[in-house]
């Protein structure tokens, strides 16, 4: 199936011009997500997540998971802030879930 664009017939009285339509368009513009905001993270840890995405494809956040748990386990408080940082790049639901579980466990 072929998509073809065709320009309105007079500028200005497209539905999207309507003003009806421009109170939901100026909401959907400011609810818009910015992935490389001000709590981005740094460059490095970017990198190092885009490079286990691409090792691990989806299942990218899970892995780094589960590697942020053997280091908490381990006690090694760097590997787990590193691997917490690339499941949050990947992830963010994943990994505030996760730090609820082992802030949980780490107080009992």
């Amino acid at each position: 199936m072929s998509i073809r664009f065709a320009a309105p017939n007079s500028p200005g009285r497209t539905s999207l011009c309507s003003p009806a339509a421009r109170p939901m368009i100026r909401r959907a513009i400011q609810n818009t997500a910015n992935d490389n905001g001000e709590n981005a993270g740094s460059e490095e840890m970017l990198r190092a997540s885009l490079r286990h995405f691409a090792q691990h494809g989806l299942g990218a956040a899970r892995s780094a998971r589960s590697e942020a748990e053997k280091a908490f386990f381990a006690g090694d408080r760097s590997a787990y802030d590193w691997w917490m940082g690339i499941t949050r790049t990947l992830d963010r639901r994943l990994a505030a879930n996760a730090e609820q579980i082992f802030t949980a466990k780490d107080s009992s």
